[in-house]
């Protein structure tokens, strides 16, 4: 059954009702970035591709059990914390080539719609900006349940994905390779995996 899952009731008259177990995952959640990442995959050289993350994020979601559209996110990214395992190339993209991480240091996605696909699928509809340069995005995710840690906090678990061009935020450094093509490609993946914990 899917996260906000419904059941009709057995008279023509009655209002449809929320899953009342479902219902009760219904609040505002902060995302734990110790247990959380977000990364991104990018072809290199035309041959493979190289992965990185940014450890440094924070946001919430704002689950409603009754509205599912009402279902809201918002994350933010600081860019400096960007790691693909290799320094001097973790320096480039913090650099005015890519990211210039000193002038915008926040990556940010502000949802503007929530929509059920069905099963555990969801998908989220936002606002994307880099660089000061805002467009649309949608992430496709997946909800992977809920639990109550040792602690005693609620979580909640996501992952998810979505494609971009990065040129359409202004990310169009480049390099040509004497065999054609180019150093690194247009296209990005995004990967979302996600832990939150309910607000008390």
């Amino acid at each position: 059954m899917g996260l906000f899952g419904r059941k009709n009731s057995s008279t023509a008259t009655s209002t449809i009702e929320v899953d009342p177990a479902l219902a009760a995952l219904s609040g505002t959640y902060t995302i734990d970035p110790s247990h959380s990442s977000i990364g991104f995959t990018v072809r290199h050289a035309m041959v493979t591709n190289v992965r990185g993350s940014f450890a440094d994020h924070e946001g919430t979601l704002t689950l409603d059990g009754a509205n599912p559209a009402a279902s809201a996110a918002s994350i933010d990214v600081r860019i400096a914390s960007v790691d693909t395992g290799i320094a001097d190339r973790d320096d480039h993209l913090r650099g005015a080539d890519f990211f210039d991480a000193e002038q915008f240091p926040l990556m940010s996605f502000r949802s503007t719609e929530a929509q059920e696909l069905g099963g555990d699928k969801y998908r989220m509809v936002g606002d994307l900006t880099i660089k000061g340069v805002t467009r649309p995005l949608a992430i496709d995710l997946e909800f992977n349940g809920t639990a109550t840690d040792p602690y005693g906090n609620q979580r909640i678990g996501f992952e998810g994905s979505a494609e971009i061009l990065r040129s359409d935020w202004g990310l169009t450094w480049n390099a040509a390779l004497e065999t054609g093509g180019v150093v690194v490609s247009d296209k990005v993946k995004l990967t979302f995996d996600i832990s939150a914990i309910k607000a008390a």
